[in-house]
């Protein structure tokens, strides 16, 4: 249904000589943060990634990545598929996108020494970009804390125009008990970088919400 909606909106705009319309084909990038406690996390992340696979169609993009001590960099990009027009095909691209996070979880020992969320968020807004999708996400799989080993510059503004930043099951720190005020603020500066950026926030604690995200289509 999806692509007969897009050729007729072809013809119709050839019809009427109007503008092309935007593609409505997704893009989305999930960043995994692997700091500290948090690799205990990336099982939820599997499962947000597996329900993602279930949902995107032929023409979608996804890509899963981590964030590191210096996320901006593509060694940190674990998987990612543009998927084939083919369902065959892309129904393949997904299984091996599935093996390769899956593989890639397994194999954690250890998390980063430092938390590179800006570093992440531009190499994630390149991704998108390139995409030329109709809409675009970053999901943000973390606490929001972010820790940047010295010498690491992150004190500009990000471009983020018109894509979607959510951040999903951001974990409360022990601090954050003692002063609530330290995690709302968190959350209010990363809304304020992001918005800044052209961008639109949004915090998504209850993952049994994320279907009404994304299957909104």
């Amino acid at each position: 249904m999806k692509r007969y909606m897009m050729s007729l909106t072809l013809v119709m705009s050839l019809l009427t000589g109007c503008a092309e319309t935007p593609p409505d084909s997704y893009a989305i990038y999930l960043l995994m943060d692997t700091s500290g406690t948090y690799t205990q996390e990336l099982e939820k992340a599997q499962s947000i990634v597996n329900y993602l696979l279930g949902t995107l169609d032929s023409g979608d993009s996804i890509a899963v990545a981590r964030i590191d001590s210096g996320s901006f960099s593509e060694k940190d990009i674990i998987a990612k598929a543009v998927l084939d027009e083919r369902p065959s095909t892309a129904n393949q691209q997904k299984r091996m996108f599935k093996q390769q996070l899956d593989s890639y979880v397994h194999g954690v020992t250890g998390g980063s020494r430092h938390t590179d969320i800006t570093g992440g968020l531009i190499q994630a807004a390149e991704f998108l970009n390139e995409t030329g999708a109709g809409e675009r996400y970053i999901l943000i799989f973390s606490d929001l804390e972010e820790d940047l080993q010295s010498g690491h510059v992150r004190d500009f503004p990000i471009e983020l125009e018109g894509i979607r930043v959510v951040a999903l099951n951001v974990t409360k720190l022990r601090t954050d008990n003692i002063d609530p005020r330290d995690y709302l603020n968190r959350l209010k500066d990363w809304e304020k970088r992001v918005v800044e950026g052209g961008g639109y926030w949004q915090v998504m604690n209850d993952l049994e919400r994320l279907d009404r995200l994304i299957a909104e289509r």
